[in-house]
């Protein structure tokens, strides 16, 4: 183990002392990625409650909510989408919406079509593996 490892560790314990004292574990913030690549508005619908439910019951302080949206299902970030009027609410509560930048090549899509604010990659897809890998809970409602 090479200092530079250690002096990590000892600064987690550190700053775990507290609540490993009180008895506590230190609690670790929960991930969640949603999968949204159906056209269908009501399932959009349906993972905007999700996550919000989610939030409700964990606290939103507790939680980390990404939305990622690719094939039909990018229509859900367009600006002039169906849930256009509930993706900023999603964004004041820190829901995370992606949309894939592939899909948007291939629909002729650009970043001026799309919903104020939201964040891109450049494959959905590939997005999702790489969270589920960093142990991400996985939802497609």
């Amino acid at each position: 183990m090479n200092r530079r490892t250690l002096l990590s560790l000892i600064g987690l314990a550190t700053a775990a002392a507290p609540a490993l004292a009180a008895g506590k574990q230190p609690a670790a913030k929960q991930r969640v990625v949603f999968q949204v690549s159906d056209s269908d508005p009501a399932k959009w619908n349906l993972a905007l409650n999700n996550a919000r439910n989610v939030q409700a019951d964990l606290g939103q302080e507790n939680v980390q909510i990404e939305l990622v949206a690719y094939g039909p299902g990018l229509d859900m970030l367009k600006a002039e989408s169906k849930v256009a009027d509930r993706l900023a609410g999603a964004l004041d509560e820190n829901v995370g919406l992606i949309a894939c930048e592939n899909t948007m090549t291939n629909m002729h899509v650009t970043k001026d079509d799309m919903y104020s604010g939201i964040g891109y990659v450049k494959a959905g897809v590939t997005h999702l593996m790489k969270r589920q890998r960093e142990g991400w809970a996985y939802i497609r409602p």
